[in-house]
């Protein structure tokens, strides 16, 4: 009778990662855990040696994380709490930070031939990208905070938040405070985040029937506060009688918050500011900020249980789970 690590995973009850351990001889197991996957090896007369050192060329016992933009703050207070899940459940943890404008999916087919991971969570995708390449990784993975459902690919799971209901929920906010000047501080449109975030504007202003001009509301950077410091200035030079903006990221508000800053304006007097994420630091901001805030902890919990049941159980079909959002009034807005 042949029998697989999911077969004495399976019967053992542990984790694949756990059994892989055990049969590599690695010394972080409890010993309750290697006594029970033992016996099920024993019984089935399992030759511990070729097919361990087989195994771990084939698959592996990890789970790697591909983080797109080492800055980004959204990202940097998940991956703690992914971590420790990934571990907890028994896999080895491997993080690898690429630059925004990098190519994802080749990092992820070059780290599929040299460590063999069981399984990859993406932060930070780009869709097009994905069309074009995805097809040639057949191992689990998960879009963590993006939404893959539009790609149809059995084995690309997503957890994310609605972002185009975020962001006319943000849009919204502002219109009902009075505001009608509104500018929007935005991603480059190629990229799924900026172009859904703009449609949720968009339906925002039209329930509204306020009229939103692209081409003067709408600057284009990358999600860093410098950008947003800059985006914000070349807002400033376009829109005399603007009120209001909402950045579509919360590091993209706080560069335009020191920007409207220096160019003597006050928030929320002169200015109000919305923002998108709700990282920690915005509650620390003197200027407290108002922001959508993304359910981190859940995303990464339901990120990290979606990869091991489709690593666990290979038969079952991709998940796409929307977590919801909350609105967080703060000190940056006022009604007019």
């Amino acid at each position: 009778m042949k029998i697989t690590i999911k077969d004495i995973a399976r019967e053992s009850g542990y984790a694949v990662g756990t059994v892989s351990r055990v049969l590599n001889n690695r010394p972080d197991v409890s010993e309750t855990a290697r006594k029970s996957i033992m016996e099920v090896v024993n019984k089935y007369n399992f030759r511990l040696n070729s097919n361990a050192k087989h195994l771990k060329q084939q698959a592996g016992s990890s789970i790697a994380i591909i983080v797109k933009g080492a800055t980004n703050m959204l990202f940097a207070s998940m991956l703690g709490q992914m971590q420790n899940d990934i571990e907890n459940k028994g896999y080895e943890c491997l993080i690898y930070y690429i630059n925004e404008t990098d190519n994802e999916l080749e990092e992820a087919i070059q780290l599929c031939n040299d460590r063999k991971p069981m399984g990859i969570l993406f932060l930070g995708s780009n869709h097009q990208v994905f069309m074009q390449q995805f097809s040639s990784i057949d191992i689990p993975c998960v879009l963590v905070t993006n939404s893959g459902e539009s790609l149809n690919y059995s084995n690309l799971s997503s957890v994310s938040t609605d972002d185009s209901d975020g962001a006319r929920a943000a849009v919204e906010y502002l219109l009902e405070l009075g505001h009608r000047n509104i500018g929007i501080l935005g991603g480059y449109l190629d990229g799924p985040v900026a172009a859904t975030r703009l449609d949720g504007c968009i339906k925002a202003f039209n329930k509204y029937n306020v009229p939103f001009v692209p081409e003067i509301q709408y600057e284009p950077s990358m999600f860093v506060m410098s950008r947003g410091y800059k985006a914000m200035e070349n807002l400033l030079d376009r829109m005399d009688n603007i009120t209001a903006v909402f950045a579509m990221s919360d590091v993209m508000a706080m560069g335009a918050m020191r920007a409207i800053k220096d160019h003597g304006l006050r928030i929320p007097d002169d200015i109000s500011v919305v923002g998108y994420d709700g990282i920690e630091l915005t509650e620390y901001l003197v200027t407290k900020l108002t922001t959508i805030r993304q359910n981190r902890e859940e995303i990464a919990r339901r990120s990290i249980e979606i990869l091991i049941d489709k690593i666990e159980n290979t038969n079952s079909m991709a998940i796409h789970e929307v977590i919801p959002f909350r609105l967080i009034p703060g000190e940056s807005t006022k009604s007019l």
